[in-house]
């Protein structure tokens, strides 16, 4: 049987988040189902895209749990798909933690891992450095900060505006304290709090995005306690290279041992 799934509302303070949580199927093992998945996506890249960002997460959540007989979480950041509100990297780290107590609420997860890509892996390293209920960390071409983005955070903002993130023409209330996250949010400087935890970095040699140098310097900062996994020839899109995934569904299965 195929692992059941079901949308889920996930509340980050005020905000009603769109989730999506996929358990192991009924004929599963006793006692499948215990360990949790946070699973993270990225910040959308064209015109509206906000819509769309995560529309193949469900997919990749049925799989995980099925292959793996864990309950997975996957959910859409404010801004985001049919979640409410407005983008902001603070915001969107508080979302992470919201979801992370929703999992560890639901009947029979007994722990939690986090698995991002892109902004969704760095925002992962940042939520794990600060809770240590998070028991491991899997990233997939994760930036090391978001300097890109503080670099001018006006011609962001218009950005974030445009792939449909910020929704409303009144938001940011107060702008120079949301360019402020932007450089205050770093998973370069949290990192270092997740090991003797699990920690797998995967990156692509060809990512135009995110440079490779990101991951290193991840690597670098968790002083080697990390599995760092350099894959030939992939692009940013990780999400839908096969053998990233295999990484993960092998590194999940180690996480039993």
């Amino acid at each position: 049987m195929s692992p059941v799934g079901e949308p889920v509302t996930i509340m980050s303070g005020e905000l009603a988040l769109a989730g999506y949580l996929a358990r192991p199927s009924a004929s599963a093992a006793k006692g499948s189902g215990r360990y949790g998945l946070v699973l993270s996506h990225g910040f959308p890249e064209g015109p509206q895209n906000a819509d769309v960002v995560s529309k193949t997460f469900p997919e990749l959540a049925d799989r995980l749990a099925g292959d793996t007989q864990w309950t997975v979480l996957t959910f859409n950041f404010r801004g985001t798909g049919d979640s409410k509100g407005d983008f902001s990297l603070a915001g969107w780290l508080a979302d992470l933690r919201a979801a992370v107590d929703h999992l560890l609420n639901e009947e029979g997860v007994e722990a939690v891992w986090l698995c991002g890509f892109s902004a969704g892996g760095a925002l992962s390293i940042c939520a794990a450095g600060e809770d240590e209920r998070v028991r491991g960390v899997a990233t997939f071409a994760a930036p090391a900060d978001f300097n890109d983005w503080a670099a001018d955070p006006r011609r962001f903002m218009a950005h974030a505006r445009t792939v449909g993130v910020i929704r409303s023409s009144k938001f940011p209330p107060d702008p120079d304290a949301w360019a402020r996250e932007l450089r205050e949010v770093r998973p370069l400087s949290l990192i270092g709090k997740i090991p003797p935890r699990p920690l797998l970095i995967v990156h692509g040699a060809n990512d135009a995005a995110v440079t490779m140098l990101d991951a290193r310097a991840l690597a670098d900062a968790a002083e080697g306690q990390v599995e760092l996994r350099i894959l030939a020839a992939a692009s940013h899109y990780l999400r839908h290279d096969p053998r990233a995934i295999a990484i993960l569904l092998g590194w999940l299965d180690r996480q039993l041992v």
